[in-house]
């Protein structure tokens, strides 16, 4: 079993079964205790798993504070990323648009250009694009108050039937393992909009950069443009340029 492989199925049987031992994962995935007990110092240093005495659990996620209270957090910065990521797409573009505080500053600066259509599971998206005379879809499902949007399996499986030229997603985390979200609803949501679109542009405050959540909406290579108030530095931004991710840096003092 390659290695990366063997790694992807520690963190599903640690998150499965909540705990797993050195032993028990030896034995169920045919390996030496050595070569695990190494794999598991490897995913603790990724954050994917806790390593512990004798196995791993998995860590506790970070939170993300409430969206009101996330609306004025790094308002300049994200109003910088949304501008900038607005001026990327023009009329005849079809972009799915999922929730989150850039997104809704995004929909702000892409409601001032005409002949843009919208798929969105944010009804304050929604009427923010459309207040400007983008036409527009929303996706239905369960309704958040806590956060304004849609989710659940009915938005899923709304999301599906539609295709676009372009998915624009806010994240919880991105790092050399992708795009990640803290809520699986959330994450669902996204990882339908990616399946359903040609290219992907993350869009992100730079306290993204690096930050891990638990659940992974797409790796890297799947990622077309990253736009950022900062540029990434290390080994995130050699895993960004492997993986021929696009990067566009916003200024936030223009």
């Amino acid at each position: 079993m390659k290695p990366g492989i063997r790694r992807e199925r520690i963190v599903d049987l640690v998150r499965e079964h909540e705990r797993m031992s050195v032993d028990d994962l030896a034995g169920l995935l045919g390996s030496s205790r050595e070569t695990i007990r190494r794999d598991l110092t490897e995913l603790d240093g990724r954050g994917h798993i806790r390593k512990v005495h004798g196995g791993a659990v998995m860590p506790e996620a970070p939170r993300e504070g409430a969206f009101p209270a996330r609306l004025s957090e790094a308002i300049r910065e994200k109003r910088a990323v949304a501008r900038a990521a607005a001026a990327l797409f023009g009329e005849g573009d079809t972009l799915f648009i999922d929730t989150g505080t850039t997104t809704l500053l995004f929909a702000e600066e892409l409601a001032r250009r005409p002949g843009i259509t919208v798929i969105t599971n944010g009804p304050q998206i929604a009427r923010t694009v459309a207040a400007g005379g983008g036409k527009v879809f929303v996706i239905g499902g369960e309704y958040r108050a806590d956060v304004g949007e849609m989710t659940g399996s009915l938005a899923v499986e709304q999301i599906a039937r539609f295709h676009a030229a372009h998915a624009v997603i806010t994240v919880g985390g991105i790092g050399r393992d992708g795009a990640m979200d803290f809520l699986l609803d959330e994450a669902q949501v996204a990882r339908a909009m990616v399946a359903q679109a040609r290219s992907v542009t993350v869009i992100a405050d730079g306290s993204k950069l690096g930050r891990m959540a638990l659940f992974q909406v797409c790796p890297l290579g799947r990622i077309d443009r990253l736009v950022v108030d900062v540029r990434p530095e290390g080994s995130l931004a050699e895993a960004l340029t492997s993986a021929g991710v696009e990067v566009v840096v916003a200024d936030p003092s223009a």
